[in-house]
């Protein structure tokens, strides 16, 4: 399977490069380069996207944190803060040929409870699933479409 498949993302101004045969690409947030995986190239389009497209800062954006959950150490792919530094959204990736499946819904629930979110969205990079969380209500409202960074 090629790393460099075609995404249902808009194309990512990534700097890509190869050193004994394998391929690396310019982290847009750490700012180093990192082995690209079918995930990483999933996760490097959302940064680029929800950045260029969608208007969130790439400083507010943090990959790949761990937390603690129920004795286990976890990895969340992808966290966007505001600017009290809140999490407003939190992402999972998966790498192109992954279904988003029950299992992926449920990794990123655990990453909610701790980390409570307003938005989650789940991407293979192909499929994407997007909901706002309501607060209030307690519910998860599925949306078509991804958040907006809006001017505060």
């Amino acid at each position: 399977m090629s790393l460099l498949q075609v995404l249902n993302l808009p194309p990512a101004p990534l700097k890509l490069s190869s050193k004994a045969g394998r391929i690396f690409v310019n982290c847009l947030i750490r700012k180093k380069q990192i082995i690209l995986t079918p995930e990483e190239w999933v996760r490097q389009h959302l940064i680029s996207f929800l950045n260029l497209h969608q208007g969130y800062a790439i400083e507010k954006m943090v990959v790949e944190k761990q937390i603690q959950y129920d004795g286990f150490t976890r990895r969340w792919d992808l966290v966007v803060y505001n600017e009290k530094f809140e999490t407003e959204i939190l992402v999972e990736c998966k790498a192109p040929q992954i279904k988003i499946s029950h299992e992926v819904f449920i990794q990123i629930s655990t990453y909610q409870n701790k980390l409570k979110a307003s938005w989650l969205i789940l991407s293979n990079g192909k499929d994407h699933l997007i909901y706002e969380i309501d607060s209030n209500q307690n519910k998860l409202l599925q949306c078509k479409n991804f958040p907006i960074k809006t001017a505060r």
